[in-house]
């Protein structure tokens, strides 16, 4: 009960929700916003898992900021500007334009949003892919909840560009054998741009974390707070990264932009209350591989991703295999955690 605290907003939400999704389309569109909300949060859950970790050792000020104006973002700018802004381009209209397509003539609205996939899912992979990657090559990393397959990777870690190596790889061979000529210019550019952006944004990072380092020394501290602006900036594109899909997804389930909104919504804000439950409960030190499932399941995630440039994959399926990992770890982490308390 006392983790329940921690969804008050959410389910405040939800309600609002669920009063503004039946406003629209009486108990159909009631059980859209459920759906969507669901598909939202199962392929979401990952996130929150890797949102903590980055959390967990960021700026206070920062993190409150992360979980204020960050969800803004996430819920206003991913899941109502973002499809605006892409049929917005892609039709070459005025974003007023691209709405009163959503509303006139959804049809038409999925059919533009949907010729965006292969950028988005390239662009998406890339991203997630080097996010998992760096993890599992980091020489940083000293526990192991696979040992055969983490082990060997520490010893790849130790060159340069390691992951950035492999995701262009990923990229190039899926271009050259499974897509068209037309879709591996789109493919390629927006794996590379993928690639580019987790790169700077890692670089941006790691100088203001050396910064706030020295100021840390200079002011004869002892902890040292990771940067705030970068991990926020990366916060932000590893969300974007995970929305690409579910907002993909949402237009196979339903056309309406404004359902579409509402559901994905609801969904972002379980995964935000369950972010900060993750931290203030320090349950990644408690369950100790929760955070290594999360990371496999991001790879799985980027994976299914790139597969979606050729082949169709059921949102459900990807729901599951991200969740299916996490829960394996749960299962394990309490198993040691038992252990570890009998011992």
């Amino acid at each position: 009960m006392d983790s329940l605290k921690y969804f008050k907003g959410s389910f405040l939400v939800t309600f609002a929700g669920a009063v503004a999704g039946y406003s629209i389309g009486g108990f159909e569109a009631l059980f859209l916003v459920f759906v969507l909300s669901v598909l939202e949060i199962s392929l979401s859950f990952d996130n929150a898992v890797v949102n903590a970790t980055v959390l967990r050792d960021m700026d206070e000020v920062w993190r409150k900021r992360f979980l204020t104006w960050g969800i803004l973002i996430a819920v206003f700018g991913m899941r109502i500007v973002f499809p605006v802004a892409v049929v917005s381009v892609i039709a070459a209209v005025s974003p007023w334009e691209a709405i009163r397509i959503a509303i006139d003539d959804p049809s038409q609205y999925k059919m533009l949003m949907e010729s965006a996939h292969i950028s988005l899912m390239g662009f998406g992979g890339a991203f997630l892919l080097l996010v998992g990657l760096h993890f599992f090559l980091s020489q940083d990393k000293d526990d192991h909840w696979v040992g055969p397959i983490e082990r060997p990777l520490l010893y790849l870690g130790k060159f340069k560009f390691a992951a950035e190596i492999l995701a262009a790889l990923g990229i190039f061979l899926i271009a050259e054998i499974y897509l068209s000529e037309v879709e591996q210019y789109s493919f390629i550019l927006s794996g590379v741009c993928g690639i580019a952006t987790f790169t700077v944004i890692h670089k941006i990072a790691s100088l203001m974390e050396n910064n706030e380092g020295t100021r840390s020394e200079n002011n004869a501290t002892t902890a040292v707070a990771k940067s705030g602006l970068g991990m926020f900036l990366y916060l932000e594109v590893l969300d974007a990264s995970f929305s690409f899909d579910g907002v993909i997804g949402a237009f196979a389930i339903t056309t309406n932009l404004f359902i579409i909104a509402i559901g994905l919504g609801i969904g972002a804000m379980f995964v935000r209350s369950l972010t900060i439950m993750l931290v203030e409960k320090n349950a990644l030190e408690e369950y100790r591989y929760l955070e290594h499932g999360a990371f496999y399941a991001i790879i799985a995630l980027a994976i299914i991703m790139f597969l979606k440039t050729f082949i169709h994959v059921p949102e459900v399926i990807t729901g599951l295999i991200g969740a299916g990992f996490i829960a394996v770890a749960f299962v394990h982490s309490l198993a040691v955690k038992n252990q570890v308390s009998e011992a």
